[in-house]
Parts: C-alpha cells; sequence; structure tokens
C-alpha cells in the first residue's frame, strides 16, 4: 500500500479520503470565504470579552475603592456587591449563550462549508 494511500474500508465502510495538503490548507486560509468567517468570528468575539474584561474589573475596583456603595443594603442581608456578584455570574452564562447562538446561526454554516469544500476536495 502507498504511504498516501487512504486506508482500505473495513466491514463496507466508505474509504477514508486523503487528508488535504498543506498546501490547500494555505489556500483556504488566503481564500475571501475564510476571511469572513473570522471576521464574522472577530467582530463579535473581540468587543464582547473586552465589555465582560470592563465590567468585570469594573466590579473589582468598585470593591476594592467603593465600599460604601458596595455595601449598601437594598433589600434584608442583599447588598449592591453581592448584586454585582451575582450578575458576574448572570452576564457569564448570558454571554455563553449569546455566543453559541451566533456560532451557530453565522459562524457554523461557514465553516461547514469550507470543511465540506476541503474534504471534497473541489
Amino acid at each position: 500500500m502507498a504511504p498516501d494511500a487512504p486506508p482500505p474500508p473495513k466491514d463496507g465502510a466508505e474509504p477514508v479520503p486523503p487528508a488535504p495538503s498543506a498546501q490547500e490548507y494555505v489556500a483556504v486560509q488566503q481564500s475571501p470565504e475564510f476571511a469572513e468567517l473570522r471576521a464574522a468570528h472577530r467582530s463579535f468575539a473581540f468587543p464582547l470579552t473586552v465589555a465582560f474584561i470592563a465590567w468585570y474589573l469594573g466590579y473589582v475596583l468598585l470593591s476594592n475603592y467603593a465600599g460604601g456603595f458596595m455595601g449598601t443594603k437594598l433589600f434584608g442581608n442583599i447588598n449592591v456587591a453581592f448584586v454585582l456578584g451575582l450578575a458576574q455570574f448572570l452576564t457569564t452564562f448570558l454571554i455563553a449563550w449569546w455566543y453559541a447562538r451566533h456560532a451557530a446561526a453565522k459562524l457554523d454554516p461557514r465553516a461547514e462549508a469550507i470543511k465540506s469544500r476541503m474534504e471534497g476536495g473541489a
């Protein structure tokens, strides 16, 4: 068997196509389709990451330098720091959910098209 030949099929399964070459990967990376995929990811992920880091650092700074404000009781023994701390968890889950929706709607179809083209040898 030649070193680049696909392995023989097992139990009537489809033969495994050969892996794309390095030149094919470079060509895909330089394609407009891949650039659109990368832009769609970056235009969502980078601003949201910056916003969340600012929100997190704001919470830390308030905790360190605005103790009186953070200690303000809202109701019962629940103060501003506790509510903002819980909001950190909530925003983390919301961002993960939002990104999953964005990926399913915008990133996954583009990535699948690129993958299919690569696997199909087109």
